[in-house]
């Protein structure tokens, strides 16, 4: 079977990963530094059929594109079933490294999404009226980079409750978190000034809070569209478990992307 996408031709990396051939390399020695050179292809001493960086541009692939594997799987001139091995194993290798803090003035923003999943065991009908996931992602306010993902959980999971129930409250613990008005309830979240119960209205002081905080935390929602741009994100057909690997690994992609 012939192989059509390499790593070896530089052309293929920029469109199906969003980085440079410096940055896929850099890539490259991040899963190998975390086993994923030493990893035989399902049997123990068979050696993989694709070297390391095809294995890893293969992945990318298959986020980018949200091709069925049947039909990656030939592009890389291996079966189907080789390429689910390569997923599977490599997948776990490219989530997202425990974030470290830039100090006590670091500003976090968080905000959920929800991703159309069709494994029903987790997801659930929600508010764009499919069966989805509640995905919760934090960034760095100044930096925009990702810094945490919680754990995926049905998505008519409010994001108040999201917000707990997924860890990332614990993972952003004694950070300063902005968020909007949805994580009411979570103390030291920040979030916007809301309309007096009595019907008043609120003083221009707060109106200018408010319009500064959507402005800032507007970087939250820029950050999930370009992460949208790997389209497993808009139709996730593999097992719900496999879903959080999958968003820490595309935050590690936009990252790496994003730091130049």
């Amino acid at each position: 079977m012939a192989q059509v996408i390499t790593a070896a031709e530089q052309e293929w990396i920029g469109p199906f990963t969003g980085l440079s051939a410096r940055q896929f390399r850099r890539l490259v020695r991040v899963v190998a530094e975390r086993g994923g050179a030493q990893i035989a292809d399902g049997r123990p001493g068979r050696p993989w059929a694709l070297p390391l960086a095809d294995r890893v541009l293969l992945v990318a692939v298959y986020w980018r594109t949200n091709l069925t594997l049947r039909q990656v799987g030939p592009l890389f001139g291996i079966s189907h079933a080789a390429a689910h091995r390569v997923v599977d194993t490599l997948s776990p290798l490219l989530a997202l490294a425990p974030a470290v803090r830039r100090g006590a003035d670091q500003v976090c923003i968080v905000d959920g999404t929800l991703v159309p999943l069709r494994d029903r065991s987790l997801a659930a009908r929600s508010k764009n009226y499919r069966y989805s996931a509640n995905v919760q992602v934090a960034i760095d306010a100044d930096t925009r980079l990702v810094i945490a993902t919680g754990r995926a959980l049905p998505g008519n999971r409010n994001d108040c409750q999201a917000y707990r129930d997924s860890g990332m409250d614990r993972s952003l613990a004694g950070r300063h978190v902005m968020a909007d008005g949805a994580y009411r309830g979570n103390l030291g979240v920040i979030i916007p000034y809301r309309k007096p119960r009595d019907g008043g209205e609120l003083t221009d002081w707060q109106e200018d809070l408010n319009a500064v905080h959507r402005s800032v935390r507007a970087r939250v929602e820029h950050t999930l569209a370009r992460m949208k741009n790997w389209k497993i994100l808009r139709d996730h057909r593999r097992k719900a478990r496999a879903l959080n690997d999958t968003v820490a690994g595309i935050a590690f992609l936009h990252n790496l992307a994003s730091t130049g």
